[in-house]
């Protein structure tokens, strides 16, 4: 089902698709591959929505820098300086996190109204192709997610994507998690499989070490509340896989709601929101953020981000739904 959810100050028409399965609703806008919503059951069988959106597309064109439910490119995460070397050539981008680029720049896909068409009873098509030199990086890129629900009603988001010229890419959905359904979220149990995260330096650029969590505020190999004061990426123990592997299970005790995270992605960047302000405040929802490393274009030592012509990328997501 979809229906007229807005319009952008161009006159473009915003739409917003919903999907039902197994006891779960998501909204998903036409602007920004947006999940607006979530609305799961908790142990009693009572529905709440737990992810942060608003209720107007105006919440969204005000409220744009904390990247609320948006599929988030070319590039998720930052990109030092602006700038990435690519085959001899140094390309620029906008350092719209001054001095980095993060999440793809000024006018990301976040920003973009995205053609949506229904997979199946339970499924949705977004793409869209993003013009050489769009952001400032190289290469048409012909770009699609699928937001589906499975059986059990987990939402999967599936990503392709094909260039014409060597360019980079690194996909992720910048939902922020409140179990609960309101309130803080700091008091969720989180637990990461991840023996390393990427340490940064004052921008939040990595400094290219792989850093051991053992015995530290990083360690989630085993439960822990959440808190507060992350914004860092988690190196994942299972690496770069071909279908999504399990890596993050995140527990609410007062409602019982359990969030599992899987991937084929591998890093995960852990986000507790400390900088959010009204209508919500900080800590009120927790982003995982799958993804490839923060700067890995200035990066060879880490996993590549680069796609070629004749290449397909692929990246799935799963967020599976649970109680106890």
């Amino acid at each position: 089902m979809n229906e007229l959810f807005g319009t952008l100050p161009d006159g473009t028409p915003v739409h917003r698709w919903t999907l039902k399965r197994a006891g779960v609703r998501v909204r998903v806008l036409s602007y920004g591959g947006i999940v607006q919503s979530v609305e799961v059951p908790d142990r009693d069988g009572r529905p709440a929505n737990v992810v942060l959106g608003f209720a107007e597309l105006d919440g969204y064109l005000t409220h744009t820098g904390p990247y609320f439910g948006a599929l988030v490119g070319r590039y998720a995460n930052r990109i030092a300086g602006g700038r990435f070397p690519l085959d001899g050539v140094t390309y620029a981008l906008a350092p719209n996190n001054a001095p980095n680029s993060l999440h793809g720049g000024e006018r990301g896909f976040d920003k973009r109204v995205w053609d949506v068409e229904p997979v199946g009873e339970h499924g949705l098509r977004l793409s869209r192709v993003s013009p050489h030199g769009e952001e400032g990086f190289p290469g048409r890129l012909e770009v699609a997610a699928t937001y589906a629900l499975d059986a059990d009603g987990a939402l999967r988001i599936s990503y392709e994507a094909v260039t014409d010229a060597p360019t980079v890419i690194n996909l992720t959905n910048h939902s922020y998690f409140n179990l609960a359904g309101s309130g803080n979220a700091g008091g969720h149990e989180l637990r990461i499989a991840a023996s390393r995260f990427t340490p940064v330096d004052a921008d939040l650029i990595p400094t290219g070490v792989l850093e051991d969590v053992t015995g530290g505020r990083f360690d989630f190999r085993e439960v822990r509340k959440v808190g507060s004061g992350y914004d860092h990426n988690f190196v994942l123990d299972k690496g770069v896989t071909d279908a999504p592997v399990e890596v993050a299970e995140l527990h609410d005790p007062s409602s019982g709601r359990v969030l599992t995270v899987s991937t084929t992605e591998p890093g995960l960047q852990l986000y507790t929101a400390d900088h959010l302000d009204e209508p919500f405040a900080p800590c009120d929802g927790v982003a995982l953020e799958t993804q490839h490393f923060p700067d890995a274009p200035n990066r060879p030592e880490f996993p590549s981000t680069v796609l070629r012509p004749g290449e397909v990328f692929r990246s799935e997501t799963v967020y599976a739904f649970s109680t106890r």
